[in-house]
């Protein structure tokens, strides 16, 4: 594959325009200088097309479009069920969480922790998030990422982790969260655009004359069974998605804790006008989902009929990139770019929100505006390099790095979930239940790896889950309850939502009932 020179104009073009874009959107009126609220909340004032669009260009970048494809080519439909699942799952943080936290003036989720608990478990999960979000989630976007840009244009690996990085960081690095929401309208735009255009072209040239639903039915008869959602367990992937565990297990609780409870995501939310507006966006955004799985997997199934026998299944996406016409590849690269650097931008700003915020606020007790955005910003330039030098070392080895990254995070979600979902609607609960589960999750997730090796890992959550929350239970009624320490307010919460995010809530269901129902 190589980029002629149309292709590089249109990349270049699209570089040069949204960082001019992100600087124009962070503009500050007059003389007002940029103080924490703007830099790490956009003020509170992102309308809701904002929040929708900026919801999936967080999610989506290298490791859905390379893993997720990756996946799709080695397993099939069914990895789907990521992207699925969660416009479900989007819904229930709309409805029944983003009303809490906004209420409650919340701005990260350290702080909605020590406002229910108290100080200590604030500190355990800040430090948790920023090593996860440092070496899991950071380090996975670029190492992916790179291997894309490097595929593409025969760039050294290296170099691109570090283009994609450094230009990541510095598009961002001045206007904070309202540069990277604000221009996400656009990165989602481009990506859903190049998505489907790779899909299309893939599938026409598997169907030839009859055209792309003649290439999706000759797949679907080439290939039946990676067009199953639920897999049976005599599948070789079963181990990863355990059946119909997927649909009433462990997802759930992956999905809440990613969703609901993790910064960098639920930091849109946070940042809305009003709740009506966070609402209006969370269901575009579940919307949006369910376009997902004909983006990103559908082009590694069709890998399969197209380029057989890849040595990686991650190099599913890329190879079908190459098959693209000149102009086409030059568009669909700058939304693979678009994704990637979405999604690290708002890594990076959640990074140094957490840092800023829940650390060295608190720590130094400095709350002098300026300096705290350049404290930030002095975060997010450290973070990008952390990353980058880690990247392949804790990366490279991994021949499907998104289900890497899923059985990872997998040791902590179920305590994260039994946490919030205690914190915010059992009173009783208390700070030694929570550290309880917090703690319980890692421990109980090791003992079940290692005496059950053969269980599969969402499985494994799902019991772990349970475990936690029982445990958490337990400690919280055998210790002192501290009522004083609970500073989240619930009784003057109104969970009322209006028609259209009903009526748009039910469809999105109905949609997911008609494709579980057609791809059993």
């Amino acid at each position: 594959m190589k980029l002629s020179w149309l292709d590089i104009v249109i990349v270049l073009t699209y570089l040069v325009g949204i960082f001019a874009l992100a600087q124009w959107v962070s503009r500050e009126k007059g003389s007002h200088q940029k103080d924490a609220k703007d830099y790490f909340l956009a003020s509170k004032a992102l309308p809701w097309w904002a929040i929708g669009t900026s919801l999936i260009a967080a999610n989506i970048s290298a490791e859905q479009i390379i893993g997720m494809s990756g996946s799709g080519y080695a397993l099939g439909l069914a990895i789907a069920s990521y992207e699925w699942m969660a416009a479900a799952t989007i819904l229930i943080i709309g409805r029944w969480f983003l009303p809490v936290f906004l209420r409650n003036g919340i701005n990260t989720m350290p702080q909605f922790l020590e406002e229910r608990y108290g100080t200590r478990i604030r500190t355990v999960m800040a430090v948790f998030w920023l090593i996860l979000y440092v070496f899991v989630n950071l380090t996975s976007i670029l190492w992916l990422g790179s291997i894309a840009v490097s595929q593409v244009t025969g760039m050294d690996q290296f170099a691109a982790l570090v283009l994609l990085g450094a230009f990541s960081l510095a598009y961002q690095l001045y206007g904070g969260l309202k540069a990277v929401a604000l221009t996400d309208f656009v990165q989602v735009s481009l990506l859903v655009i190049g998505g489907l255009l790779v899909a299309a072209i893939t599938l026409g040239q598997i169907g030839g004359e009859g055209g792309v639903l003649a290439g999706f039915h000759k797949l679907l008869d080439l290939h039946p069974d990676h067009f199953h959602m639920i897999l049976p367990p005599d599948s070789p992937y079963y181990k990863d998605l355990p059946g119909i565990a997927v649909l009433v297990g462990g997802l759930w609780v992956m999905n809440l804790s990613y969703w609901g409870f993790n910064q960098y995501i639920i930091q849109r939310g946070l940042a809305a006008k009003n709740i009506g507006e966070a609402q209006k966006g969370v269901l575009l955004a579940a919307f949006i989902k369910l376009l997902i799985p004909l983006v990103v997997v559908v082009p590694g199934i069709a890998a399969i009929a197209l380029a057989p026998g890849l040595a990686r299944p991650d190099q599913a996406y890329p190879t079908m990139m190459a098959l693209l016409p000149t102009g086409v590849l030059g568009l669909v690269f700058a939304a693979l770019v678009a994704a990637i650097m979405a999604s690290l931008a708002s890594k990076i700003n959640s990074i140094a929100t957490i840092f800023t915020l829940d650390f060295y606020a608190r720590l130094s007790g400095r709350n002098e505006q300026t300096h705290l955005v350049n404290v930030g910003r002095v975060a997010a330039v450290v973070a990008v390099i952390i990353g980058v030098l880690s990247a392949k070392p804790l990366l490279g080895s991994f021949d499907q790095a998104f289900q890497y990254i899923q059985d990872f995070t997998g040791y902590f979600t179920p305590g994260i979930t039994v946490i919030f979902l205690l914190g915010l609607f059992w009173p009783r609960a208390n700070e030694a239940g929570a550290l309880a589960a917090a703690i319980g999750s890692v421990v109980l997730s090791l003992a079940i790896r290692l005496g059950l090796p053969s269980m599969p890992f969402m499985n494994r959550v799902g019991l772990v889950f349970l475990l936690s929350l029982l445990l958490a239970v337990v400690v919280s009624l055998l210790s002192a309850s501290v009522p004083a320490k609970n500073r989240i307010r619930t009784d003057d919460v109104s969970f009322r939502t209006s028609n259209g995010f009903n009526l748009g809530a039910i469809a999105v269901v109905a949609i997911l009932i008609v494709l579980y129902t057609v791809f059993w």
